[in-house]
């Protein structure tokens, strides 16, 4: 995601879908024609949540007065109907409008992933443990050199180590993640690790590796099960899958701040998603049947009603997928980690602003 976080990429990025019959598929609209449909009323019996929503709105209206002139009509009228209804059968006699995303399948069925700002331990200067640099990022464009390079030593002495970590799969799950925060363990100081670019290579999925070779049955592959691999293998094994993938992401440090995504608006877990921008622009407000999750990453046979701003987009988040966003932290990369479910999704708008038929895409976009 040109997220300043994690774009960041997601779980997509690291792995393929699970092919799995228990990832919250439902099958109850029929067929889609088109990427986003009309509809003209969303129906919706799932529990509902819209706790978040205002908080997260706060922080679209205090930082962005682009955003707000945009939207903050609409904001304003779904904060009536959450607090007076939340029955999404009226939501048209509020004037918003909705359409319904078709789901890769054309049936509804949007993907889910999630993704978090990881917290990673590094020092400022290297031990017999701590022996990993992390990178600021070079001068360079398109001859940056690879993974493997970066590995053998070729921005060493040019002044760009930020860090050095114990293990070389953490700071490759926060090139994933796209940013993160970093604890310095030497003097116990904690810094933001915003995303400075790239060395411009291909990115290529080690998750698909790993599920390619064998190694990791494609229904069990998570971010988890990659740790748990590097973490059971040894060091030059390790390297060797992580160089199958030459594109490296560089940092640049900042003092301890919210997490923002590509609307540069601080992020709340469980409010905010990236997106796709070509059918949902920042500030977007989607209408999400979000599934739950059991602790061990099963569907718990349930989903649940929220309204959640778009406000990140990634490379990997393309048309039918969102990526939820779940926090900082350990806890919250273990939960993000087992999302790969589906549910329902509805874009909003509201009729007589600019935010109206929601449903209308360019004449390019529309397939």
């Amino acid at each position: 995601m040109l997220k300043q976080l994690l774009p960041i990429v997601t779980l997509g990025l690291l792995f393929g879908c699970a092919q799995k019959n228990d990832l919250a598929h439902q099958y109850i609209d029929g067929e889609f024609p088109q990427i986003l449909n009309k509809v003209d009323e969303v129906e919706s019996n799932k529990p509902r949540d819209f706790t978040e929503f205002n908080k997260q709105v706060e922080q679209v209206l205090i930082k962005s007065p682009s955003m707000a002139k945009m939207y903050q009509p609409l904001y304003h009228r779904l904060s009536e109907w959450a607090q007076q209804s939340g029955d999404t059968s009226v939501l048209s006699a509020y004037g918003i409008q909705a359409a319904q995303l078709g789901g890769g399948d054309k049936k509804g069925n949007v993907l889910f992933t999630g993704y978090f700002s990881p917290v990673m331990e590094l020092r400022h200067q290297p031990n017999n443990i701590f022996r990993y640099p992390v990178y600021g990022k070079p001068n360079c464009s398109s001859d940056c050199p690879t993974r493997a390079e970066i590995y053998d030593g070729a921005l060493d002495g040019k002044g760009l180590v930020l860090g050095y970590a114990p293990n070389r799969i953490d700071p490759f799950m926060m090139e994933v993640q796209g940013s993160g925060y970093v604890h310095f363990e030497d003097d116990d100081t904690l810094e933001y690790f915003a995303y400075a670019g790239k060395n411009n290579k291909a990115y290529v999925s080690i998750g698909r590796i790993l599920i390619e070779r064998g190694e990791v049955p494609r229904e069990e592959m998570s971010m988890k099960a990659i740790k748990d691999w590097v973490m059971a293998n040894d060091e030059a094994t390790v390297r060797e899958l992580l160089e199958q993938n030459p594109s490296y992401v560089f940092f640049a440090p900042k003092s301890e701040a919210p997490v923002t995504g590509a609307a540069g608006i601080p992020l709340l877990p469980m409010a905010a998603v990236a997106g796709d921008r070509s059918i949902l622009p920042m500030g977007t407000p989607v209408l999400a049947e979000v599934p739950l999750l059991n602790a061990d990453g099963t569907w718990s046979g349930a989903h649940q009603l929220r309204i959640l701003l778009v406000l990140d987009t990634g490379g990997a988040v393309k048309r039918n997928h969102l990526d939820l966003y779940h926090g900082i932290g350990a806890r919250a990369g273990i939960e993000a980690g087992h999302y790969k479910h589906f549910g329902r999704v509805w874009k909003l708008g509201l009729e007589n602003t600019p935010t109206q038929a929601p449903w209308a895409l360019s004449p390019e976009k529309i397939q």
